[in-house]
């Protein structure tokens, strides 16, 4: 009883934080292989699916380390805690790639949504920007909005970062979390992408990908 109670307590605290585990996923390669930390290229898209089998994420090598954590702020106006980067430079952050204003993601056909290094007319360097809406979230800072309509920061994902193997593993989520407007939005699409797996959770792997490769078109503004 103790230990169901403390269990409990745990859970309580988390919810708090805002946090909230999944079923852990060790990022692998197309071949299986899992994905060393130290291998990624900074400033480039790579995404996978977590913790569902159709919902995409973003994990990115950033320029700088965030050893910082930050204070965010949902849609409803409660606050939870991004811890920072993970990995040997504290640089690999990962964020659920559903835009948090009209749920745009990156699909097979095309991607509204990445990763920008290089300012442009729209927006600044080094940042999260969907095209769609032009919503600008800041990956330094836990996906904090910078502008745009999204009502609050990008669901972000948290990683566990073994020093030994120098591998990543996703264990769960830290803030506002869109997988149920996704689903109900995307229904029949997700339907005819994935028949009755979209809502399965991953496996013990989850692969990863340049979003080159994940997809035929990304969309620049």
């Amino acid at each position: 009883m103790a230990g169901a109670a403390g269990l409990a307590a745990a859970d309580a605290v988390r919810a708090q934080a805002g946090s909230r585990n999944y079923r852990p996923s060790l990022l692998v390669d197309i071949h299986g292989v899992p994905i060393l930390a130290s291998r990624l290229r900074a400033e480039t898209n790579y995404v996978f699916q977590y913790p569902y089998a159709a919902t995409p994420c973003f994990l990115l090598r950033l320029p700088k380390p965030v050893r910082s954590p930050a204070t965010l702020r949902r849609e409803n106006g409660t606050r939870y805690e991004w811890a920072g980067g993970v990995g040997p430079d504290r640089t690999i952050v990962a964020f659920s790639a559903i835009c948090a204003h009209k749920l745009a993601y990156p699909t097979k056909e095309v991607s509204f949504i990445r990763y920008q290094r290089d300012r442009s007319s729209t927006s600044s360097g080094a940042v999260i920007h969907c095209c769609a809406d032009h919503s600008v979230y800041d990956p330094l800072e836990g996906a904090r909005v910078v502008s745009g309509p999204a009502p609050q920061p990008l669901a972000a994902i948290v990683l566990e970062h073994e020093a030994a193997t120098d591998h990543l593993t996703a264990t769960g989520t830290v803030g506002a979390e869109q997988f149920d407007a996704f689903f109900a939005k995307y229904e029949f699409k997700l339907a005819v992408d994935y028949g009755g797996r979209a809502r399965r959770p991953v496996e013990a792997t989850t692969v990863v990908r340049e979003l080159s490769q994940y997809c035929r078109n990304t969309i620049q503004c």
